[in-house]
């Protein structure tokens, strides 16, 4: 899912008011740095291992980075285009904000590797008060470093938001991100997945980091159809942990369109109390 829509939507922007009282958990802030970079190490050393041939071509089926909060641990085939989009309602002490397109491009500029860019996501409050505007612009670079041992697919994502949204959705400033994706099939149609990432706030005076860690359980309920189950955890440097219990499905119309919806709910008292959204993604091959 589009970075930009779930900090906003989860509460992670620095000027973004959050609900205090809620029993505080400790923020696994170094844990997770030094997790990501040992990840990060592990694959480079593997990566010689992974043939430019383990990763999508564009006889694979689409696979997004929504509608779970988990990115996919592949890439877009080489020579590919592909959108993914949405719509997101969001319901937080008694507030209800709608936010769109959730738009994210990823071109697949060679073998096991992608450009990709979220598009500014617009916030409008449906009932109650809350700031209206845009996320940031936020490109990245993403490196599938899988297939690896015990048949793990793993990449590494790298990106930045731009500071051209609304200071009240987006936050001040530029905010890096370094994120490892992973997922493994179990068979039977079973499959495991997650993905911790470090979010940066360098103009934050209070808050400079943010960490993220989710997993997911996925069934193929057909050739077509998917269906997860997905535990999400934000855990900022300062401040009330956010935990989400996030649910959906999607169905792939075409092996290069899929529409797909999700339902999630809050865990502790600063989540949202409930977030839904339903989204549609295509892909465009053969763009060399």
């Amino acid at each position: 899912m589009p970075g930009g829509a779930l900090q906003a939507a989860m509460g992670m922007s620095p000027e973004l008011p959050v609900t205090h009282g809620a029993r505080r958990l400790r923020a696994p802030g170094q844990s997770a740095i030094l997790l990501l970079w040992g990840l990060s190490a592990l694959a480079w050393l593997g990566a010689p291992a992974a043939a430019a041939d383990g990763c999508p071509g564009s006889d694979a089926p689409i696979a997004t980075d929504r509608p779970d909060v988990t990115n996919s641990s592949v890439v877009v085939p080489s020579g590919s285009l592909q959108s993914e989009n949405g719509v997101n309602l969001t319901v937080r002490d008694g507030t209800q904000i709608l936010d769109g397109t959730n738009s994210r491009l990823r071109w697949g500029v060679a073998p096991c590797f992608e450009l990709l860019v979220d598009l500014p996501n617009y916030f409008a409050a449906l009932r109650g008060h809350a700031i209206s505007g845009f996320s940031n612009v936020a490109p990245a670079v993403k490196w599938q470093l899988g297939p690896l041992p015990a048949d793990v697919n793993l990449s590494l994502t790298a990106g930045i938001g731009l500071p051209t949204g609304t200071p009240g959705i987006a936050g001040s400033g530029a905010q890096p991100y370094l994120q490892v994706p992973w997922s493994r099939e179990l068979g039977g149609g079973w499959g495991i997945s997650g993905m911790v990432t470090a979010f940066f706030f360098p103009s934050d005076p209070i808050n400079h980091l943010t960490t993220e860690s989710t997993f997911v359980i996925e069934r193929a309920v057909s050739s077509r159809a998917d269906v997860f189950l997905e535990y999400v955890g934000d855990y900022p440097e300062h401040g009330p942990s956010r935990l989400l219990l996030n649910s959906g499905g999607v169905y792939r119309v075409t092996p290069t369109q899929q529409i797909d919806v999700h339902l999630g709910f809050g865990l502790n008292r600063d989540a949202p109390a409930l977030v839904f959204g339903v989204g549609y993604s295509f892909r465009i091959d053969g763009l060399k």
